[in-house]
């Protein structure tokens, strides 16, 4: 029997253990450097996740903030400013023969959580609808 037959086979390109713990290490070491970078604007800011595609040329960068969506362009303009440190920080500590280009977005998996326990504080406790319907405003007393 070949070695070759032995081996356990590979899994998916992308989806494999190797890229997610390179984007959970990459969050650290973003997390950490956010820490000691001193811009009011990434003040509030946290790193949600780091996905890493499967040749490990880029890694995106998903964050949240206090600000919410008001607060997403100042702090996508505070990352591009600060990529270039942020970069240099993630070579030198993942140890890596390529280090991922780092692109940052907001966490919309969050924002849309938010909205969704939003909506349903929103909606009345006995169930029924927010405003009395005409069925029960036309009905007086028999």
């Amino acid at each position: 029997m070949s070695k070759g037959n032995r081996s356990k086979p590979a899994p998916p390109r992308g989806k494999g253990p190797r890229t997610a713990r390179l984007g959970e290490l990459l969050r650290e070491v973003v997390a950490e450097e956010l820490e000691r970078i001193d811009d009011p604007r990434l003040e509030l800011v946290s790193i949600t996740s780091v996905e890493v595609d499967a040749d490990l040329n880029r890694a995106i960068v998903s964050y949240d903030s206090l600000a919410g969506e008001a607060g997403d362009a100042e702090i996508l303009e505070a990352f591009a400013a600060r990529r270039v440190r942020l970069q240099a920080a993630v070579g030198r500590q993942i140890h890596a023969r390529k280090t991922p280009v780092l692109q940052f977005r907001p966490d919309e998996v969050i924002r849309h959580a938010e909205r969704i326990e939003q909506i349903l504080r929103d909606v009345p406790r006995d169930g029924g609808p927010a405003t009395g319907s005409a069925a029960e405003t036309d009905a007086g007393p028999a």
